[in-house]
């Protein structure tokens, strides 16, 4: 999950860098969407860890 974040950002620094604005706009709310979903399993993990023996 965090390689599609890193990869929809990379995607939308060379969209905004070309100049292609909403390409860049949806790519970096994409990534944003990938991160919030990856930090939420993240810590769902450590807290199932945490109480496993």
């Amino acid at each position: 999950m965090l390689r599609w974040t890193i990869t929809f950002i990379i995607i939308a620094l060379i969209a905004g860098v070309l100049g292609f604005s909403d390409i860049a706009g949806a790519s970096a709310g994409i990534a944003k969407i990938f991160f919030f979903v990856f930090l939420v399993l993240f810590v769902l993990s450590l807290i199932r860890g945490v109480f496993k023996k």
